[in-house]
């Protein structure tokens, strides 16, 4: 029989030259109301202090240094690998967690068998009473979107609910998880491998619950310095369509061709408007340099595949209806139209 009551949480934070954010992530989880935890930091070849930080002032941190930033991925599998407990909470490293989140994770996640991902309600750091996103909802597109991003946190998201699945920036997972489907697939390196880890799941059954209560403030894109830049372009250029060769069949690349040909368009023209043609011209290219391997993936997958293509794909649809309606309910709130959503909603879902 499993003893609830000495459940650990293992907290894994990826970190690349992130000192000054590190400091603080670490502050709050000192500060936490309960401490069944366990925190390992594993650092990407830092060149700043943050290996300095962690050696003096967090002796009981575990650290796991990599000679060069070996990615996302690679850091958080390593992390899960050299770990043992039940749970595992994943959290960037420019994140402060309430006081309470750790207590309020473990209440929820010991009395909750039907799931095995829980998305933590993800607020702005400098304005945090604007979402940064309530669980992730998924594009047909091949691209994942947290629902709630840039709208004023409010009654909708005070509801516990089911969502498709996780941003891994703040996420739970049962450990049990990753032996059934696998851990991050580290040729994604960083950009998109939780929606590849979130339709493994969905795909083999396993359920995400969103927890309201269980709240963190996020800074974004600490480590890589904006949020569109050539390194971001390019990886989420190529890795949109690694999730495409990944778990798309014949039928359901068909079935989706139109929603994927406009996410493709719109993406483009976003590429041209920041001026990142090279950057996406390069993603492309990687991403040719692997489709046999992806290819290979997908056949891989159905191993542990447990439901039908059909019932995936209506899942899909499900979850881009939440997103578009999220995105609608933001565009309100600045005041803009959203005749093109609507439109696309009455057509294509």
């Amino acid at each position: 029989m499993i003893d609830k009551e000495n459940q650990l949480i293992d907290i894994i934070i990826p970190n690349w030259n992130g000192e000054e954010m590190l400091e603080m992530c670490l502050g709050s989880l000192q500060n936490q109301t309960s401490k069944k935890f366990t925190v390992t930091v594993v650092d990407n070849g830092s060149v700043d202090g943050s290996l300095d930080l962690l050696k003096t002032h967090y002796p009981a941190v575990q650290v796991l240094s990599f000679q060069e930033n070996r990615g996302f991925s690679a850091a958080v599998n390593a992390g899960i690998k050299m770990t043992n407990n039940t749970w595992i909470l994943l959290l960037n490293n420019d994140i402060e967690m309430a006081r309470d989140c750790i207590e309020i994770l473990l209440e929820n996640c010991l009395n909750q068998d039907e799931f095995d991902l829980f998305a933590l309600k993800m607020l702005s750091f400098d304005q945090r009473s604007i979402l940064d996103g309530a669980g992730d909802g998924i594009l047909r597109g091949g691209v994942g979107y947290r629902l709630g991003t840039m709208e004023k946190d409010g009654p909708h998201y005070q509801l516990r609910r089911n969502v498709f699945g996780a941003c891994a920036g703040a996420a739970l997972y049962r450990r049990s998880l990753f032996k059934a489907i696998g851990l991050f697939d580290e040729d994604f390196f960083a950009y998109l491998e939780d929606v590849d880890l979130n339709l493994r799941a969905a795909r083999s059954g396993h359920k995400c619950f969103f927890l309201p209560d269980a709240k963190v403030y996020h800074i974004g894109s600490g480590s890589t310095g904006s949020k569109i830049n050539q390194f971001t372009i390019c990886l989420s250029t190529r890795n949109n369509i690694f999730v495409l060769l990944k778990h798309y069949s014949l039928a359901m690349f068909i079935r989706f061709l139109p929603a994927i040909l406009i996410y493709q368009l719109f993406w483009f023209m976003f590429v041209l408007k920041k001026a990142q043609l090279k950057a996406y011209l390069k993603g492309l290219m990687q991403s040719i340099s692997l489709t046999a391997t992806m290819i290979q993936k997908r056949k891989d997958i159905k191993k542990s595949t447990t439901i039908s293509a059909r019932v995936l794909g209506d899942m899909m649809i499900m979850s881009e209806t939440t997103v578009i309606r999220s995105i609608m309910a933001r565009r309100r709130q600045a005041g803009k139209n959203n005749w093109a959503l609507k439109t696309y909603l009455r057509v294509l879902c």
